[in-house]
C-alpha cells in the first residue's frame, strides 16, 4: 500500500490539496489500482501479436498536391469569408 508521503507527493505533482480523510481515501484507491495493474503482469503474453490498431488498418493518406481553384473558384470562396480585403480573407490582429 503506498504511503501517506506518497499520495501527498502524487497530489502535489498534480497540484491538488488534500486533507487526511481524502489522503487516506486515496491511498487505498491508488493501492487498488496498481495491484490491479500489477495481476495484468501476470499474464503471458508471449503468444499475442502486438497490434497498433483494433481494425488493422494502416496510415491511409491521399498525395498532398495543389489544385487551382481558379478566379471562379477563389471568388465562390471568398463569398463565403465574412470580410475580404485586396481578394484575401480579412481576419482580426493577432498581436
Amino acid at each position: 500500500m503506498l504511503s501517506k508521503e506518497e499520495v501527498k507527493n502524487i497530489a502535489a505533482l498534480a497540484r491538488i490539496g488534500l486533507n487526511e480523510d481524502e489522503i487516506e481515501k486515496y491511498r487505498k484507491d491508488i493501492s487498488s489500482i496498481l495491484d490491479y495493474f500489477q495481476k495484468l503482469n501476470e499474464l503471458d503474453t508471449d503468444s499475442i501479436k502486438p497490434i497498433g490498431h483494433i481494425t488493422g488498418r494502416e496510415n491511409i493518406s491521399r498525395e498532398d498536391r495543389v489544385e487551382d481553384a481558379g478566379d471562379i473558384g477563389i471568388k465562390e470562396i471568398l463569398k463565403n469569408a465574412p470580410e475580404t480585403k485586396g481578394g484575401y480573407v480579412k481576419v482580426k490582429s493577432v498581436f
